[in-house]
């Protein structure tokens, strides 16, 4: 089968699965360029762009479902969006990107296994906040994510947001990184491939279709457990290889 559809289909059933969190799919549009084995300067803006499309409509469904916090967002946002520029603008060598995103994809794999609650929220202060959010900002950026697969886990492990709360503001926080992470480095659009219109209607198709679900409470762990195994194994074969 030619490669392209096969990642517009893997695209579409990243983006429904992390759409119904509140997430952008960075990590598994990732794992899936891995897989077919594209090129390193194809795989950070290509990732960055679906995000982009995936986390905006995210954002609009759960903001109109009451599950976004301005209050809580803002912060995070005001100190990841320089450092997302800034870790936008730096291109590692080969070898280490794809470790680094092998990584990242390790610890999205955990996240997705785990099912984190927190239902009594203390806010955190916001210096605490923009401090976590540079930290998570400049990460996102090196690696062409949108840093809502970290922020998601912070979140509840600190009590900082509610369970329901925490898909809209990661939706958010993912959508200002990925621009930021872009701006940084906009030469990368230039590795864009020709195929890119097909993958972009496909992660749209599935950010409206997952989002639908998250916004209505819709959950499905047992994909997201299966999806977690797909990316254990692809950050193995990035971070082996």
């Amino acid at each position: 089968m030619d490669p392209a559809i096969v990642l517009a289909v893997a695209f579409l059933v990243a983006a429904i699965l992390y759409s119904s969190v509140g997430h952008a799919g960075a990590s598994g549009y990732l794992a899936a360029m891995s897989f077919l084995a594209m090129p390193t300067p194809m795989m950070r803006p290509t990732a960055l762009v679906l995000n982009l499309l995936v986390a905006s409509i995210a954002t609009w469904r759960f903001r109109r479902a009451g599950l976004f916090s301005w209050q809580l967002f803002w912060p995070f946002a005001l100190g990841s969006i320089p450092l997302a520029f800034l870790g936008g603008a730096i291109t590692l060598p080969g070898h280490w990107y794809r470790t680094l995103v092998g990584l990242v994809l390790w610890t999205a794999a955990v996240r997705l296994w785990l099912d984190l609650k927190a239902d009594t929220p203390t806010p955190p202060r916001v210096g605490v906040a923009i401090a976590t959010g540079a930290a998570i900002g400049f990460l996102a950026g090196l690696t062409g994510t949108g840093g809502g697969i970290f922020l998601s886990p912070i979140l509840l492990f600190m009590g900082w947001a509610a369970t329901r709360e925490t898909g809209g503001v990661a939706a958010a926080f993912i959508l200002v990184n990925s621009l930021a992470g872009l701006a940084g480095n906009p030469g990368s659009l230039e590795h864009l491939p020709g195929q890119m219109p097909l993958w972009a209607a496909a992660a749209v198709v599935g950010g409206v279709i997952g989002s639908e679900l998250g916004s209505r409470r819709l959950g499905t762990p047992m994909f997201r457990r299966l999806l977690g195994v797909v990316l254990l194994v692809a950050g193995a074969k990035l971070v082996f290889s």
